[in-house]
């Protein structure tokens, strides 16, 4: 008993002084999101856009100084303008003069208004926070969401291709900021990922243009870090399934596209775009 009692004493002991080291440590357990975070993503993929809004407005009541919140919202946003306009099914992107020849959609005003409002907000509260600590997990990642998602709707829904790259190479700048203090956030790859492929997408004359601005044009690169996101994300694992997926299926690669979707399937039954998308591959 004695030996357990000075094993039991020593232990406590020893968690008394490292505690508050671990707590600040890069990497502790504050970066995992938080419960509402996490619970609002998996409603939003499973097209439950308003519940998913309650949990986002929930932690940002919670949690008013954190960016999180607001890019959150930003994404739940996008998303059910993409389920509205359809933009997320496969047979829009089969190859590239389908893209080429897509319309500009006709957005709601309101939904774009709120969308930018709750992404200026965001990036004001990261930048802030920024500017007290560096390497704030939650900051950088923020800002690496805040500028997908800009390129997102500037590409699908505007057909700003242009200005959908800028975004698109400043979120890859953030998240490659975010992974070198934080290589363990492997929901950042998904930046990159689509910066990559996308700009390694394009004729060679054009990369060799992007290449000039900076940007790393590399498509099977890309697809890599896609891969990574889909298999070892939390927050962004889904929606890089749902970009392998449409990249599969533009390079002619059925059985990958229909594992990729079929996993989706099973993992948000509430989403019936994947079960379609299965469906118009199985033709």
């Amino acid at each position: 008993m004695l030996f357990g009692r000075r094993i039991s004493d020593a232990a406590r002991m020893i968690l008394t002084v490292l505690m508050p080291v671990l707590l600040i440590l890069p990497g502790a357990a504050s970066n995992e999101p938080s419960a509402e975070i996490e619970n609002g993503f998996r409603l939003m993929y499973n097209l439950n856009f308003s519940q998913a809004e309650r949990e986002f407005s929930a932690f940002e009541q919670q949690h008013q100084d954190n960016p999180m919140g607001p890019v959150s919202v930003a994404a739940d946003l996008l998303f059910s303008e993409f389920q509205r306009l359809g933009v997320l099914e496969g047979q829009f992107y089969e190859n590239d003069s389908a893209f080429a020849a897509r319309k500009k959609l006709t957005a709601d005003p309101v939904v774009r208004d709120r969308f930018n409002q709750a992404l200026t907000q965001a990036e004001k509260l990261a930048h802030e926070r920024l500017a007290k600590d560096s390497t704030d997990h939650d900051a950088l990642f923020a800002l690496t969401l805040a500028s997908g998602l800009r390129s997102d709707y500037l590409a699908m829904i505007e057909k700003r291709n242009l200005a959908s790259l800028h975004h698109a190479k400043q979120a890859e700048v953030y998240g490659n900021q975010l992974l070198a203090i934080h290589p363990d956030c492997y929901d950042a790859h998904l930046a990159s990922g689509v910066s990559r492929y996308l700009t390694g997408s394009l004729s060679a004359p054009l990369r060799w243009i992007v290449r000039l601005g900076g940007a790393n044009p590399d498509k099977q690169g890309g697809i890599k870090e896609l891969q990574l996101t889909a298999e070892r994300g939390v927050l962004l694992a889904p929606f890089a399934r749902i970009l392998l997926a449409i990249a599969y299926v533009r390079d002619k690669d059925k059985t990958r596209a229909l594992q990729e979707l079929d996993t989706l399937r099973q993992q948000f039954p509430g989403n019936r775009l994947f079960a379609r998308e299965i469906a118009e591959l199985d033709k």
